[in-house]
């Protein structure tokens, strides 16, 4: 017999406490009674007859798919269960589970004898920025500046940048959410669009320009902020309005105006030099000023460590919320909308990182899926993987993290494989990385754990040597990406590949892709996202090319896999003197995905695994990280 569950809210939260009401102790499991008798309502939370059975509720000889609740936050609330035994027909359960968490979501936290709710349950954790910190990025791409040109100090030269400028869509007015040009962010940590900012090389004295505003602004747009508060605000020394720049320029005469311009070296693109009124006159030094704005933004100083930090605790938090909740029937973009709404909610990142790439069963795959064409809108199945690449933003830093797991919650024997797979991947990357090692040797070495996994399982020859030699390079048909790159103002931070090598950069399937060539230095953020993918186009050409398929052992067990998807595991780490810290604290081994997905783990505070995470003292982890070898 088949059961119709049809419920209802008899009272959430009102002025009045219901008899049947008790408060729900953290992390106490709901056991949902369901009496089969017509019409039966139940408000019995502890039934005795009722076990939980890898992740299912039983009554009787039934299993009944209802996953377990847990309660998040210590509230009182009562549900009225309506029960209908309703025809011969099975309908599935799934749906009262779904209902039953929505409850969950919902309840609110009690009012207090003032009615008022409690601030600390809708509190958002909040960073405050220390504006001093980009009068030290100042004067550390003034020394830079100084060191790598002489006598620059001596001729009276001025830097000038330009910020960002506030756009509208297309020929209508409406306007875009604002984002600051990174390098004038760095060096002045200016919110608002249109502005300008200049520093004296040789005195080091910073002048910030603001748009004169007309005085109809504040009817739409608020608050007219005068100088003063600009100044003391972002911490520079004089400021003055846009439409004074040339004439500031022509009384200081300067000998040469530096410029932000020059070339990306991983993106081929260029920085935009300033443009205003009266550049014509002045003599222009391009190319000095953004080779040393790269290689100062490349060193995290110690108040960017802190707020990477706090946008990879933020992002972690929300990816972990996001896998708490995920289910068999969601589409992607609600993963994806979940994973905004905690992070903006929670923890102010108004903006994201980058695109979010939500890619489950097959569409896991897709490297860069998510993109207008394929916008995060499949409904995930009972057994797909689901690969989740998202990160926030807060101040204009950025993090980039991937977490890889079941949609069901539980891992079936190949997808435990390609996991445990990834994540030896990435920690032996992390065990083998401190200043001075080649960041091209660990993509090399993340290749050889790949080859060594699907040797022991049969899929290839027992050849490893040979099928890393770039003339084979087996491991990237299933690796086709870079192991990682730098992040920081940008998701693709500026830096990772060498002044000169651009027209010398690898040009092997996996290598090309490479974002960084450095040689790592203390200092450094760079993310390490291992991945395995099954992409049919790549299998193929393993299965029938000659030069490769030499090298597959079993075809079948290749095949196999097809369809699969794939898995892909990415932190962010922050190079220290002797190794390294990761600033990510995500569920990075089978257990503890899995504990989260079933309420056993309510946040990231309950990971039993936190490889190379800074411990409560603000200290990194040491490598005891438990890697699982096989």
């Amino acid at each position: 017999m088949n059961i119709l569950l049809v419920y209802h809210l008899a009272h959430l939260i009102g002025d009045f406490s219901p008899p049947n009401e008790r408060r729900l102790e953290l992390g106490e499991p709901i056991l949902l009674h369901a009496d089969m008798k017509m019409e039966q309502h139940a408000h019995n939370w502890t039934t005795k007859n009722r076990c939980r059975h890898q992740g299912r509720w039983s009554y009787g000889s039934k299993e009944v798919n209802v996953r377990k609740l847990v309660v998040e936050k210590s509230r009182p609330f009562s549900l009225d269960l309506g029960i209908l035994v309703w025809g011969q027909n099975l309908i599935s359960c799934q749906l009262f589970a779904n209902m039953a968490s929505h409850l969950l979501d919902i309840a609110a936290a009690p009012p207090t004898a003032s009615k008022k709710r409690r601030l600390n349950d809708v509190a958002p954790v909040q960073y405050t920025v220390d504006y001093r910190m980009h009068a030290e990025h100042r004067a550390k791409v003034v020394q830079h500046l100084k060191a790598n040109n002489a006598n620059i100090s001596k001729l009276n030269n001025i830097i000038v940048l330009q910020g960002g400028v506030s756009k509208t869509r297309n020929e209508t007015d409406h306007e875009l959410l604002f984002r600051q040009e990174s390098s004038f962010h760095y060096l002045f940590g200016v919110r608002e669009p249109d502005c300008y900012g200049t520093i004296n090389i040789d005195t080091g004295t910073s002048m910030l320009y603001v748009p004169r505003l007309p005085s109809t602004y504040v009817i739409f747009m608020g608050e007219i902020h005068s100088l003063e508060w600009f100044q003391e605000r972002y911490g520079v020394d004089q400021v003055h309005y846009v439409d004074e720049l040339d004439a500031d320029l022509s009384v200081a005469k300067p000998h040469s105006l530096y410029l932000n311009h020059g070339p990306n070296t991983d993106s081929g693109a260029y920085a935009q030099p300033a443009q205003f009124k009266g550049l014509e006159k002045h003599q222009q030094h391009l190319g000095a000023l953004y080779r040393s704005i790269v290689e100062c933004r490349m060193i995290k100083t110690t108040s960017e460590m802190d707020i990477l930090r706090f946008v990879n605790d933020a992002s972690s938090d929300a990816h972990v919320e996001v896998m708490r909740r995920a289910r068999p029937g969601m589409a992607e973009f609600q993963l994806e909308s979940l994973f905004r709404h905690f992070s903006y909610f929670r923890y102010g990142c108004r903006l994201q990182a980058y695109t979010s790439i939500c890619g489950c069963g097959p569409n896991a795959s897709v490297l860069h899926y998510g993109h207008a064409g394929a916008p995060n809108d499949f409904v995930l199945k009972d057994n797909d993987m689901c690969l989740l690449d998202m990160g926030g933003e807060y101040h204009c830093y950025d993090a980039d993290i991937t977490c890889s797991f079941p949609a069901n919650g539980i891992f079936t024997e190949p997808q435990r494989f390609v996991f445990e797979t990834v994540q030896q991947c990435q920690e032996r990357v992390m065990q083998a990385m401190k200043p001075n090692v080649p960041w091209i040797d660990m993509h090399t070495l993340s290749y050889r754990v790949l080859l060594e996994r699907f040797v022991a399982r049969g899929v290839l020859v027992d050849d490893i040597d040979t099928m890393l030699l770039r003339e084979h390079n087996i491991a990237a048909y299933f690796m086709p990406h870079g192991l990682g790159h730098m992040i920081g103002l940008d998701t693709h931070d500026v830096g990772g590949i060498p002044w000169g090598m651009e027209a010398s950069r690898p040009t092997e399937l996996g290598y090309k892709s490479l974002r960084c060539l450095q040689t790592l230095q203390e200092g450094y953020v760079v993310t390490v996202e291992p991945g395995c993918y099954f992409i049919d186009y790549l299998m193929d050409q393993l299965i029938t090319d000659p030069k490769l398929k030499t090298f597959v052992k079993d075809v079948d067990k290749l095949n196999a896999f097809r369809n699969f998807g794939g898995v892909r595991l990415e932190d962010c780490i922050l190079v220290t003197k002797d190794g390294i810290e990761n600033l990510t604290n995500c569920p990075r081994t089978v257990e503890d995905v899995e504990n989260v997905m079933n309420g056993s783990i309510l946040s990231r505070e309950g990971l039993a695994t936190k490889p190379y995470y800074r411990s409560a003292e603000g200290s990194s982890t040491s490598s005891s990280s438990s890697l699982s070898k096989e």
